[in-house]
């Protein structure tokens, strides 16, 4: 109870803070430079997921497989080697995206794309800070392993974009992503010094990385594009927008969308503390205290949810206008865009459950397929309806792919992650008997 109260407070400073940010940003930046700064955080954040080799979840279930055998040898090499894979991927994509960059400059003869280069520099504090935000809190910390990114880090970079235009700077759009990347970069590095002084392991080193990748390099290669494709859902609307329309409409959906996912921000923080134990339980075959833990997590992130979307239908456009007056326009994409969120916190963490039970290539075959869907027909229906049409896209598909989530999630694992969840706790056996679904108990690993 301590950890989940932490863990929502911090969640709730950094929401705060996040927003607090991004209107920052918006109103000491022209419309053009903060699209390109939206459109340039988006693609980080895609592509650090990416750069991350799926070791952000994949700690999180090997740990807890390690820690259930008492092997704490084996723990210490899956902490290890899911920094160094993080490191390495995210050296390479980077690399590859300023190499993409170059040759698109080169054919077109134009300028360079600062932005792409901008965003390139920040994939690697991006997808280091995941790592080590999970690798923390896998080991039962909190403060230390949210804090740092989720509270410092947003109130620096407010902070410092304030004291450049009091000076008389206005930001462009990757000089804000080059802000944002450094400034993340020295957090990571002092969460790392803080983990040590409090014991906790973040060791690095190649020191059998290679053994991992041959026993493990598999699982993790799904669970790599499991959060691929959860983190292009969330952004591809805003890189779409961006590549094929106005920087300043890739900005004003980029406001609401970030304005809708606050919605789940209370569903989010719970899922941070209860995905460990979760894990714990359900390797231990103790099914009935997973969903205790499930149900109590969704139903308190969909009141949440449920009081944000009142808010967001009676006070939309007031709370976009914060942004500053042009963006009071941009209330009906919140509108419609919280409808979709309402649907996401309804089902509870039904990623996090198919993620961490051994079901990630059927959550990565109906996410993947899901967002495929949905990214063509944003393309299709973009040239004809604008941004709206892209939120109605995004809303139903996020209504489609999460039902079809929470529906394989109590078929596969005998846990119900939504809001009806609850109805199994009626009887203590609550879907203990393992035998009964196709889910593994712990397994030896080679």
């Amino acid at each position: 109870m301590t950890r989940s109260l932490s863990s929502l407070a911090i969640k709730l400073a950094s929401a705060g803070l996040t927003y607090i940010g991004f209107v920052v940003l918006a109103r000491t930046m022209s419309a053009a430079e903060y699209g390109y700064f939206a459109f340039g955080l988006a693609l980080a954040t895609v592509l650090a997921i990416g750069a991350g080799m799926g070791q952000q979840t994949a700690v999180m279930r090997f740990h807890a497989e390690d820690m259930a055998r008492k092997d704490s040898a084996a723990a210490r090499t899956t902490l290890r080697a899911g920094s160094m894979l993080t490191i390495l991927g995210s050296l390479l994509v980077a690399a590859a995206l300023c190499l993409y960059a170059a040759i698109a400059d080169a054919l077109r003869g134009s300028a360079p794309s600062w932005p792409l280069y901008a965003a390139a520099l920040l994939v690697l504090p991006m997808a280091l800070g995941e790592y080590t935000s999970a690798a923390l809190r896998t080991q039962g910390s909190i403060w230390t392993a949210l804090a740092p990114r989720d509270v410092v880090w947003r109130i620096a970079l407010p902070l410092l974009a304030l004291a450049l235009a009091a000076a008389g700077v206005m930001l462009t759009g990757w000089g804000a992503l080059l802000l944002a990347a450094g400034l993340l970069l020295v957090v990571v590095a002092a969460q790392y010094g803080l983990a040590r002084t409090e014991r906790y392991q973040l060791p690095l080193g190649f020191a059998g990385l290679s053994g991992f990748w041959r026993a493990r390099g598999k699982i993790s290669l799904w669970l790599l594009l499991g959060g691929f494709i959860n983190a292009a859902a969330l952004n591809a609307d805003t890189i779409v927008i961006g590549a094929l329309l106005a920087p300043e409409q890739a900005g004003a959906y980029f406001n609401a969308f970030r304005t809708g996912g606050l919605m789940t921000l209370f569903a989010f923080a719970i899922s941070l503390v209860i995905a460990p134990p979760i894990a714990r339980h359900f390797y231990a075959g103790e099914r009935h205290k997973a969903q205790l833990l499930l149900a109590a997590g969704t139903w308190g992130g969909f009141i949440f949810s449920l009081l944000a979307f009142l808010a967001f239908v009676f006070f939309g456009n007031p709370i976009m206008s914060l942004f500053g007056e042009s963006y009071g326009d941009a209330s009906i994409l919140l509108i419609i865009l919280a409808v979709g969120f309402l649907a996401d916190a309804a089902t509870g963490p039904s990623r996090s459950v198919l993620m961490l039970t051994g079901h990630e290539k059927r959550y990565a075959a109906i996410f993947g397929l899901t967002t495929l869907i949905s990214i063509l027909a944003q393309i299709a229906v973009l040239p004809s309806f604008g941004v709206i049409g892209v939120a109605i896209v995004s809303s139903l598909n996020r209504m489609l792919a999460y039902g079809l989530m929470s529906w394989q999630c109590a078929v596969r694992t005998g846990l119900d992650p939504t809001i009806f969840g609850i109805l199994r706790l009626r009887t203590h056996s609550g879907g203990q008997e393992g035998a009964t679904y196709e889910t593994p108990l712990v397994k030896n690993e080679p």
